[in-house]
């Protein structure tokens, strides 16, 4: 176990190095001078534009632009937003309670929304089964920014429940109230994948031969499904889960920037409109650490759910 934690982070932190670099080297190896996008256009001495490249450190070579880009954020210190004019540790800060909401809701309505969808077309084949199928056939294929347009036409324009993007809703019952068609909206197409992944995974194991034995002794099909085929199905579900929860972390943008959210989805849209690298590179670095912390959790949490699987297999496979 001690063995496998450690070469799991170990694997992180390369993979965090290798990001870091790819991301700094892309941005900078950028078309067009740094200082014109600091700049906006806006006309500026030789003096002034020296002070600036100064400033950012422009003029150093790129290898000592990045060692203490890295020492900086090994202490916690992403530098200074060039379109807010703030520190980006504490711009994230503000931004981050907002996409961590919204990712928790929307986390909340892909589990129970598809293991239930899942569940009852496995349990039930036929019509039921087969409109399940057709129903997140079309959530998967549905783009997020469509649905978002969908959602707020409907129950936000022509229904009037829920309210439009934008606002500044206080306390948490007011923000899930505001969040809810932005969590669907997030949330529909992983409901609709993990659904057939949890159908699936109920049928593979309502067909194997422990399943046949326990209802030839008339063990009651309430039991079966719950001991025999829910308990083994899950671990498939919670891994395709646990991936499908880095995606919603990932796919924020889009939802955010529809939806007018605070959040770091719409940030990162804004400062990549608006050229602030440094924004850039501290939210896409944050969103691998994300992706790789939570795909690590999940890998460690598999084998507890099904002791079928061990940690020296997953570690191997």
């Amino acid at each position: 176990m001690t063995r496998y934690l450690a070469g799991r982070l170990a694997g992180l932190v390369a993979v965090l190095f290798v990001t870091s670099l790819v991301v700094f080297g892309a941005i900078h190896l950028a078309p067009g001078d740094p200082v014109t996008f600091l700049l906006h256009g806006r006309p500026a001495t030789p003096d002034a534009v020296a002070a600036l490249r100064a400033q950012y450190h422009l003029d150093d070579p790129l290898a000592l632009q990045y060692g203490k880009w890295l020492g900086g954020v090994l202490h916690g210190d992403f530098g200074r937003s060039a379109q807010f004019h703030q520190d980006i540790s504490g711009l994230i800060g503000s931004r981050l309670p907002g996409t961590a909401v919204l990712v928790g809701y929307a986390a909340l309505l892909v589990a129970v929304l598809g293991t239930a969808a899942g569940i009852a077309a496995a349990l039930r084949p036929g019509l039921f089964d087969r409109a399940v199928l057709v129903g997140t056939g079309v959530a998967t294929a549905t783009p997020s920014f469509v649905t978002a347009l969908v959602l707020v036409s409907l129950f936000s324009v022509q229904l009037g429940w829920f309210p439009g993007p934008g606002g500044t809703p206080s306390g948490l019952t007011e923000r899930l109230y505001h969040l809810t068609l932005p969590a669907f909206a997030l949330a529909l197409t992983f409901a609709g994948l993990l659904a057939r992944v949890t159908r699936s995974a109920m049928l593979d194991e309502l067909g194997r031969e422990h399943v046949e034995v326990a209802r030839a002794r008339g063990v009651a099909h309430r039991d079966v499904v719950r001991r025999h085929v829910l308990r083994n199905a899950l671990g498939p579900v919670v891994t395709v889960g646990g991936t499908m929860l880095a995606g919603l972390l990932i796919s924020t943008s889009i939802v955010e920037t529809a939806f007018d959210v605070p959040g770091l989805g719409s940030l990162l849209v804004q400062s990549v409109t608006a050229k602030d690298f440094a924004v850039v590179q501290a939210i896409t670095l944050l969103s691998v650490a994300a992706f790789g912390v939570v795909n690590l959790v999940v890998d460690l949490l598999a084998p507890l759910i099904d002791p079928r699987l061990s940690l020296r297999g997953e570690g191997s496979a």
